[in-house]
C-alpha cells in the first residue's frame, strides 16, 4: 500500500520473495488457497484485494475479533506483525541473511538495525550459549601461570 492505494506488482526491490510460515499454519493456508490459481491472492476471493481502510478495514476488524476473545491483545497493524515476525526470527537464532531476504532488505545491517529488538532474555541467552560452548573449549589441566590482577 502506497499513500493509501493498493499497488499490485513486485516489491520495492523488484524481486519476488518467499515468505516462510510456521508448519501449524499450513492447513489454514491450504484451505485459503483452495480453488485459487498459482497467481491468486491468498486472502479474500483470490482476485480482488481486500481494502484496508484504517479502523474500518478488514485487518482492524480481525484485530477487534481477536481482542473480543482475548482483551490483552493490543491494537495492531500489519506492519506490527512484520516487525514482530522479524524480531522473533532473529531472537530465535534465524540466520540474519535469511531474514534479510525474507523482508527484502538491501543489507543485513538494515535488517538488524530495524528489527533486531533486544528482548529481555537475550542477554541471559548469550550467557547460556557461552556456558553451553564451554565443553567445546579445552580448559587447561596442568599448572597455571599466574598473572597480576588489574586493580
Amino acid at each position: 500500500m502506497i499513500a493509501y492505494e493498493i499497488h499490485v506488482g513486485t516489491p520495492k526491490t523488484h524481486e519476488k520473495r518467499s515468505v516462510p510460515y510456521p508448519e501449524r499454519l499450513a492447513p489454514m493456508i491450504e484451505e485459503a488457497c483452495a480453488g485459487k490459481g498459482p497467481e491468486g491472492l491468498l486472502f479474500g476471493d483470490g482476485v480482488n484485494h481486500m481494502r484496508n481502510s484504517g479502523d474500518k478495514g478488514w485487518f482492524a476488524n480481525a484485530v477487534r475479533r481477536a481482542q473480543a476473545f482475548d482483551p490483552s491483545i493490543p491494537r495492531l497493524t500489519p506492519h506490527d506483525l512484520r516487525h514482530t515476525a522479524a524480531s522473533l526470527a532473529i531472537s530465535s537464532g534465524a540466520n540474519v541473511k535469511a531474514v534479510q531476504r525474507m523482508l527484502g532488505h538491501a543489507s543485513a545491517a538494515m535488517t538488524l538495525d530495524t528489527y533486531a529488538d533486544l528482548f529481555d532474555d537475550d542477554l541471559d541467552a548469550v550467557a547460556t550459549r557461552l556456558n553451553d560452548a564451554m565443553p567445546l573449549v579445552a580448559l587447561p589441566t596442568g599448572p597455571q601461570t599466574r598473572y597480576a590482577r588489574p586493580r
